[in-house]
């Protein structure tokens, strides 16, 4: 008898059957969900994806879509494992929080009350600071590189003040290094390797018993390949990006299953199962509004984008790197989640998980309709100049009585908002602008990352 090694397994086939089941008991429409997806999935050209929801404490749906491998044609299934990208923040701050919790670390602590061996300006940055991308830490994202566990550390003992691009506690800035030295902050707590304070601290307590940093791991486990396209065609990616120097800030392997215990936990206070798994102070710690996002309603706790509107909170964060894609939102007024896992690079099929977020009883998307107008000649001065995060440099110039911003005609927008407008006159991108106490713009925020006016 001819057996195929694809073949999805009887448990899997009775848990999708379960999921459905539930799911439609449960009130939402699972026929518009997976159109959606399939849509999207083709629309994308992404290979495969896997969509989880919870419910009162349930993992009331969970399905694969497509293929793990466009090689081998292998299926996603519930079980399968996809690397987050930064929605790993969200479990590294856990793992620093868990310390906190002990009362072994404070947040206001400066990394180096337990780090030895730092540049001086990096040693001063706060456990707050680093949580919270208030730290004005550059932002950058190296998806090849060391695979040893010394690798964290003798990174970021590297560094010097140049990593700083403006004053500590100025702005919000997204800023994977951040995230890097957190997870420092933890290893240096356990006297361990990062991944393995991650195994005691969250995955082990929280159930996630698939999870895990380490790519050997992972590849005894079902795993997705990373996908992207190369020259116009999907390929799996090769050799499998890693860099162990910045595991904290987006590499963990998870599944539908594991995450959906990770939110459960979130939205009952560190309860499953009916145990206590982590500390409530955890939870609290990671939820607490720190510092407002420029330009939004949002605000960033630890590791979490949290917002409110319409009565509605939402606690999310998304996840792009290398090969892979990811969001996890949770609605922790009406116990409920959704998460979504894809295996091309930056996807996280962003329009069916609206939909789903909306059928679950989360608020409308926001607007992104401005009204603009020219920008008056008097006000130029204001705008024109440098502006810089790390290597990355933006300009604003006049040039034939406009202002220009990469080349694109910049128009002033409602409430603190640029436009940029491509040539065809559509709306390329949307900068906030902040000024200082000069009248000047001090900052460009872009894509969450803000960027320091120099000249």
């Amino acid at each position: 008898m001819r057996i195929n090694k694809y073949v999805v397994p009887l448990a899997s086939y009775l848990l999708l059957a379960s999921a459905i089941a539930a799911a439609q008991s449960a009130g939402f429409n699972v026929s518009v969900l997976e159109a959606s997806a399939r849509q999207e999935l083709g629309a994308t050209g992404t290979p495969g994806a896997a969509i989880g929801i919870v419910q009162n404490g349930r993992l009331v749906y969970a399905k694969g879509f497509g293929t793990s491998n466009i090689e081998t044609g292998a299926p996603v299934t519930s079980e399968t494992l996809f690397r987050l990208g930064s929605t790993t923040k969200m479990l590294t701050a856990a793992a620093v929080a868990t310390f906190a919790a002990e009362g072994k670390l404070d947040f206001g602590d400066a990394v180096g009350k337990h780090i030895q061996g730092l540049d001086p300006a990096i040693a001063a940055l706060t456990v707050n600071q680093i949580l919270s991308h208030t730290a004005g830490l550059k932002d950058e994202a190296v998806m090849n590189g060391r695979h040893d566990d010394s690798a964290l550390g003798e990174e970021i003992k590297a560094w010097k003040p140049d990593w700083l691009f403006t004053k500590p506690g100025a702005i919000y800035s997204y800023a994977n290094p951040g995230y890097w030295l957190a997870g420092y902050v933890a290893e240096s707590m356990g006297g361990k390797p990062y991944a393995d304070v991650m195994e005691e601290c969250v995955f082990g307590p929280v159930g996630m018993a698939s999870s895990t940093l380490r790519p050997t791991m992972a590849m005894t486990r079902a795993l997705s390949q990373g996908h992207d396209k190369v020259d116009n065609k999907m390929v799996v990616l090769r050799p499998a990006p890693d860099n162990e120097a910045n595991w904290p800030a987006g590499s963990v392997f998870s599944n539908l299953t594991d995450l959906s215990r990770w939110v459960i936990v979130m939205m009952n206070d560190g309860n499953v199962d009916g145990k206590q798994v982590l500390s409530p102070k955890v939870v609290q710690a990671l939820t607490t509004p720190r510092t407002d996002i420029p330009g939004q309603n949002a605000k960033y706790g630890y590791g979490l984008n949290l917002e409110e509107r319409g009565g509605v909170r939402v606690w999310s964060h998304g996840g792009s790197r290398a090969g892979y894609g990811s969001f996890v939102g949770m609605l922790p007024g009406r116990q409920t989640a959704v998460i979504v896992l894809c295996n091309q690079t930056g996807e996280s099929l962003p329009n069916t998980r609206a939909k789903v977020m909306q059928l679950l009883g989360g608020p409308p998307p926001e607007s992104s309709e401005l009204a603009e107008s020219a920008i008056p000649a008097s006000e130029f001065a204001k705008y024109v100049g440098s502006y810089r995060n790390g290597e990355t440099t933006m300009q604003i110039v006049e040039r034939d009585g406009k202002l220009f911003f990469r080349s694109m005609e910049l128009r002033k927008g409602e409430g603190g908002w640029l436009i940029v407008k491509s040539a065809d006159g559509k709306t390329a991108m949307r900068i906030f602008g902040i000024s200082g106490a000069d009248g000047k713009i001090e900052y460009l925020h872009l894509g969450g990352r803000a960027a320091a006016r120099v000249m």
